[in-house]
């Protein structure tokens, strides 16, 4: 493509994504002067696009209102970049309710690929590894997704017909800060007004979202992500776990992520001690404790088990059947 057709199909681009643009806008996107946009003005006339000139002081060019475009088109490296978050998403389970999608898409984009670039994709999909298998999750209603992102930008109370996990239907009224997308999943988080207290919502087990009139002010605090992890660490489960493990956050988070335990300082003396690998004492919620023997034991720190007995009694049960097997090599 060469290089006045290029700088032609980028106006079209910028004109496409609505408004006005003043010719000194455009010919300082393009890197021409002011004429040479005028040419490529005439260009996209003789090519039937319709392109309405503006008078006055912040006159410039325009797209006709109703004018159809013609199919989207895309850079080498934009095509890429497309094809490589089509893939990386359906591969860690993120997709749309209509399963097909990404795979529609994928291959309209492979089709009118150049060959020598279609060419260094199956190189890479070839040599690309995923540690994790796609998920099997539950993907949200399109329609939910959206209006639920047009609740949070434009700060709007927004209806909701959830589901929770025992089949118990209900109604909210959410105002909603974020959408979190986390291992595999999407989340909307922020406060249920009927209660006033902070509630997330898997996004797969609402049948149905409406906006509704007013406006919230989000407050001052953690980001939907943080809110989001912070609630998995706090959520009830069956098992209640306390311990003080020595050692920095950094390697305990290794292990036991925000979204798994939450941390906080731990000073059995009045001073507190300045090395960084100081005692913190961690807590957690599970409905199993089989995995957490092996996930401390993988921190390799000292650490106390302040409760339950249970899981104490799961961890000496571990060292046991390692020191048995130490000992028979």
């Amino acid at each position: 493509m060469s290089r006045p057709t290029g700088r032609v199909l980028t106006l079209l681009e910028l004109l496409q994504s609505g408004g006005t643009r003043t010719v000194a806008e455009l010919a300082d996107r393009l890197g021409v002067e002011g004429r040479t946009v005028r040419r490529y003005v005439n260009q996209l006339i003789d090519l039937d696009v319709p392109v309405e000139s503006v008078r006055g002081r912040y006159g410039g060019y325009r797209l006709a209102p109703g004018y159809r475009l013609p199919p989207l088109m895309l850079s080498d490296d934009e095509a890429l970049a497309v094809l490589l978050g089509l893939i990386a998403g359906r591969r860690t389970g993120l997709r749309t309710t209509e399963r097909t999608a990404s795979e529609t898409a994928t291959a309209k984009i492979r089709r009118v690929l150049p060959q020598h670039l279609a060419r260094r994709l199956d190189t890479l999909l070839e040599s690309l590894a995923f540690t994790e298998q796609p998920g099997e999750f539950a993907a949200p209603d399109a329609g939910v997704l959206l209006t639920l992102a047009d609740a949070v930008r434009h700060r709007r109370p927004v209806s909701l017909r959830y589901t929770d996990r025992n089949g118990r239907p209900s109604e909210r009224t959410l105002h909603a800060y974020g959408i979190v997308a986390h291992a595999g999943r999407w989340y909307v988080t922020g406060t249920d007004a009927g209660i006033g207290e902070d509630r997330t919502f898997r996004l797969d087990r609402l049948t149905d979202a409406r906006t509704l009139p007013g406006s919230f002010e989000v407050p001052e605090g953690p980001g939907p992500a943080q809110r989001v992890l912070s609630g998995f660490a706090t959520a009830e489960y069956r098992h209640e776990v306390t311990l003080r493990i020595h050692g920095t956050v950094e390697q305990i988070r290794a292990h036991l992520p925000a979204g798994v335990a939450s941390l906080e300082e731990y000073e059995p003396t009045a001073d507190p001690d300045p090395d960084p690998e100081r005692w913190l004492r961690v807590h957690l919620r599970a409905e199993r404790l089989d995995w957490l023997p092996p996930a401390l034991a993988s921190i390799d720190r000292p650490f106390v088990i302040e409760r339950p007995a249970e899981l104490r009694d799961l961890v000496v049960a571990l060292a046991d059947r390692l020191t048995s097997c130490a000992r028979r090599g």
